[in-house]
């Protein structure tokens, strides 16, 4: 199986050396997508052995993402980590995304920080506890850390995808990704990390509440469309079972032992 980390950057030069040294150590392909960094971060990751994507202007996370997957599948990836590039993220934890995936191939695996989450501020504790609620229902599925960045996408999945919607491209477009996923039936797993959030880090670009009211509004829409999608409250809630997987998905994962 040939696996890809991609890592959105900006502004990561602080950081950005030890992650791709650490994330070497597991997967040899790491691909930074810098995202018009107005420091060193691209020199930095490309002198650690990353490829290195240049974007001109920043566009957001979200388009870094889609660049640096797009990139990855074109060049033969069966598989793309995603991962954060400010130290929230252990890329020694990979492995742990690489067995889930093993065990459920078709679906999503997020590495959701469920360890010592006291360690989070309260007021991002309080915001990702909204956008799980929201996007969960959006997607049809109860989902953990919905905002976790560290996350493994089958290249399956990613090639039916629908890249970012025009002014969508910053954070909303990995909550974007989980409801395309409920909608394919390819429901997301999840692996439990640490959370962590370094002292001496640079303030995150995720702001609480600008950013989920935008995950808030992106969600909405999505489900006016689909009349507000009351089984999928359901299932989110865990009142309702997810409906069985296809045909093709159950036997693959026959095929490869893995469990539903």
């Amino acid at each position: 199986m040939t696996v890809a980390v991609v890592v959105p950057a900006y502004d990561e030069a602080a950081t950005i050396a030890d992650i791709i040294r650490r994330a070497r150590q597991q997967i040899e392909r790491v691909i930074v997508v810098d995202d018009g960094s107005r420091d060193d971060t691209a020199a930095r990751a490309e002198a650690s052995g990353a490829v290195v994507l240049r974007q001109t202007t920043n566009q957001g996370k979200g388009a870094s993402l889609w660049r640096g997957m797009h990139y990855a599948l074109e060049r033969g990836a069966d598989a793309v980590v995603t991962l954060d590039a400010d130290g929230q993220h252990r890329p020694e934890d990979i492995p742990k995304l690489l067995a889930a995936h093993r065990r459920w191939p078709g679906r999503p695996i997020i590495a959701a920080r469920l360890e010592h989450r006291e360690c989070a501020p309260p007021l991002r504790r309080f915001a990702n506890g909204m956008a799980d609620f929201w996007v969960s229902w959006a997607a049809g599925c109860p989902i953990a850390d919905t905002q976790s960045g560290f996350r493994l996408y089958p290249a399956e999945f990613l090639r039916r995808a629908v890249g970012p919607e025009k002014g969508r491209r910053g954070f909303t477009f990995e909550s974007a990704l989980l409801i395309q996923a409920g909608r394919h039936r390819c429901y997301p797993k999840v692996v439990a990390i640490e959370t962590i959030y370094p002292t001496q880090a640079r303030p995150s670009h995720y702001r609480p509440w600008r950013d989920t009211l935008r995950i808030v509004d992106l969600v909405a829409w999505s489900l006016l469309k689909r009349g507000m999608y009351p089984v999928g409250l359901l299932r989110s809630l865990r009142l309702l079972p997810l409906p069985a997987l296809d045909s093709e998905t159950l036997s693959k994962q026959r095929d490869t032992g893995g469990e539903i």
